[in-house]
């Protein structure tokens, strides 16, 4: 499996835009999510973040809530999480990004944590609640260790902040384009054009815009406005857990469908 670096200089060489799903592991259920990971790998995605089920999760709208809560009522744990990684990683061709807090990081500790996610197939990481100011002592080890750590920017952040952020993070930078957590939203705002021009302005690197896309039009919005990825998280984990399992993995593919062919190079 290709690295999130060269995930992306791959679509830049043929001036494409990357679709990154986001699922939450463990709900329904592992076993639905280790399907899930392989539809959305056949159905157009580019890269997957995958959420741990988290009891405080201060990043995440009511419906990534709500999977999380149901995952962990489920008993799903991180070492169960990361043992589903290993089973599936080898099968798919997007990397996986996995998406956690930082408090089950220090609590494996970060270098034995690094190591068990190389391990096991994953590629990046997304830790919401990790401030750049604290940022050197995982990304470091991160780098050493080839996981890439992605860090956010928020739409709030001064230009000097943005410009720190984006030196620092590795594979892409992560563009939030609302104040505010995740969720389905119906449109997008004007500021998101012009934070994806103000980053533009500082980096080179990749720019992924999450939180809030949730229709087609949206994603190719997004890609027109200059972004190099769209993220789509709640969209995703309300469709798979709206019906059983066979629908909701059917429902999550024709939709990934339709969002690439959104974004798609014309």
């Amino acid at each position: 499996m290709v690295t999130v670096s060269e995930q992306f200089e791959a679509l830049r060489d043929r001036g494409g835009c990357a679709l990154i799903p986001f699922i939450t592991a463990g709900d329904p259920d592992l076993e639905t999510t280790a399907a899930a990971l392989q539809v959305l790998d056949q159905s157009g995605a580019d890269l997957i973040e995958l959420g741990v089920p988290y009891s405080d999760p201060l990043a995440d709208g009511p419906v990534i809530q709500a999977a999380a809560t149901r995952a962990l009522q489920q008993g799903t744990k991180l070492d169960q999480v990361l043992d589903l990684v290993q089973q599936v990683s080898p099968t798919l061709r997007s990397p996986i990004i996995l998406f956690t807090y930082y408090n089950p990081i220090l609590n494996q500790g970060i270098e034995p944590f690094l190591r068990k996610l190389v391990g096991v197939g994953v590629k990046g990481l997304v830790v919401p609640d990790l401030p750049l100011e604290e940022a050197e002592s995982l990304m470091k080890p991160a780098a050493e260790i080839g996981i890439e750590v992605v860090l956010l920017v928020a739409p709030t952040s001064p230009k000097e902040r943005i410009a720190a952020i984006a030196r620092q993070s590795q594979g892409f930078i992560y563009l939030v384009s609302v104040t505010g957590v995740t969720g389905v939203r119906t449109q997008l705002g004007e500021q998101v054009r012009d934070l994806v021009m103000e980053l533009r302005t500082v980096t080179d690197k990749p720019i992924g815009v999450g939180f809030g896309i949730s229709q087609p039009e949206h994603a190719r919005q997004v890609k027109d406005w200059g972004a190099d990825a769209v993220i789509v998280g709640s969209a995703f984990v309300k469709r798979l857990a709206e019906a059983d399992p066979k629908t909701g993995l059917q429902a999550i593919g024709d939709f990934c469908s339709t969002l690439k062919r959104a974004i798609v190079q014309d």
